[in-house]
């Protein structure tokens, strides 16, 4: 589209991240209106109070020819139908996480908005976070030593989804934070899960993943049945040691000068300690106060306008959700699963057929608006 022109963008789902995008996407100057895409006349209501200038739209088929730009914010399952419609119209689209819930329909994705010369971007919200770009790049320092491992806890009570489990609702997001920090993507991963207080599905689950380049482990931990909200990053290396507290009103970056080494000289006398300590002082660099959601939506709109890629387009989506759905197969055989066993087993499978024009209905569930 023209540069000149401003983005007409419909959010479909109303629920919680689409009532976000609702307020970013509002106050953007290059946005000329939003729409709202939800069945739910009660959601709806509740935008059009605080936001009168929203048009809203009970289906994504009524919106179509009434904007240039779709964000997706609906459940999971729903992603690549809703993606497929609104690209095959000639829309660019902005999905929430994960892109897709398989790797054949995250490609069917990407090739539909190749085929379509349309932008396609995935909603990693962390990747525009000012705190976790600093992690980055202390990692990457040189006086932060050798990496030896990262581990992650994104935890809390609920809140439980009704299309997918604890793994493809609240791992996306660290998958993410860590092949952003790393600037790489894994080569296999392991996965332990299980469920408790839901009857289908896993609540709580734990990954190991495994990186080739740079040679690293990370693990993660992810629960919707947890007493306390917990959202930390933590990368050990072999000079220093940083935590990403996401809950913290200051201080979200904290480096901290200490670390653990061998003795060079070894000796016999057990009197002295196997291991080296040491310990310094803790830093929390100065970060620039920033809301990610609205560095992500105003990136979007640029790319919309511009035509340049997404730092969160396509393949970003592809690669998380090709490490959930090994996850998931990690999860269901008990093995360690390489990463190129799922690009093979998408490869084989037959190509998505085109989405039929079906209307959206109304779901208890907390994202809004899903297909019949």
């Amino acid at each position: 589209m023209s540069s000149a022109a401003k983005v007409r963008v419909g959010v479909v789902g109303a629920g919680y991240w689409g009532s976000k995008h609702v307020r970013t996407f509002s106050s953007l100057p290059d946005v000329e209106h939003v729409s709202v895409i939800d069945p739910s006349t009660e959601r709806v209501a509740a935008l059009t109070r605080g936001y009168p200038g929203l048009v809203s739209f009970p289906s994504l088929d009524g919106a179509l020819d009434c904007v240039d730009a779709v964000v997706i914010a609906t459940p999971p399952s729903t992603h690549a139908p809703l993606a497929l419609k609104a690209i095959h119209a000639g829309k660019h689209v902005m999905i929430e996480k994960p892109l897709a819930t398989s790797v054949s329909d995250a490609r069917a994705i990407i090739d539909a908005a190749d085929a379509m010369g349309v932008v396609v971007m995935v909603g990693h919200t962390f990747e525009y976070h000012e705190a976790v770009r600093a992690l980055r790049s202390i990692v990457a320092q040189a006086d932060f030593g050798d990496l030896y491992y990262l581990d992650t806890a994104r935890l809390n009570m609920g809140l439980y989804q009704h299309d997918v489990n604890v793994l493809w609702d609240l791992a996306p997001h660290d998958i993410s934070i860590l092949n952003y920090v790393l600037d790489s993507t894994p080569t296999s991963v392991e996965c332990w899960a299980s469920r408790h207080a839901h009857r289908r599905w896993e609540d709580i689950a734990q990954l190991r993943i495994h990186y080739a380049q740079p040679r690293v482990e990370a693990t993660v931990h992810v629960s919707w049945l947890h007493p306390r909200k917990t959202r930390l990053v933590t990368a050990v290396g072999s000079d220093r040691m940083v935590v990403f507290d996401d809950l913290a009103t200051e201080e979200r970056i904290r480096i901290h000068n200490k670390s653990v080494r061998q003795p060079e000289l070894q000796t016999d006398d057990l009197s002295q300690p196997p291991m080296s300590y040491r310990y310094g002082d803790v830093v929390a660099p100065y970060l620039v106060v920033n809301e990610p959601l609205a560095v992500e939506d105003e990136h979007f709109v640029h790319c919309v306008m511009s035509g340049d890629a997404p730092l969160t387009g396509g393949a970003n989506g592809l690669a998380v959700v090709q490490v959930l759905e090994a996850a998931e197969l990690a999860r269901r055989e008990g093995r360690r699963v390489y990463i190129d066993e799922v690009r093979e087993r998408s490869t084989l499978l037959p190509e998505s057929s085109s989405v039929p024009s079906i209307p959206l209905q109304r779901t208890t569930g907390s994202m809004g608006a899903v297909l019949s």
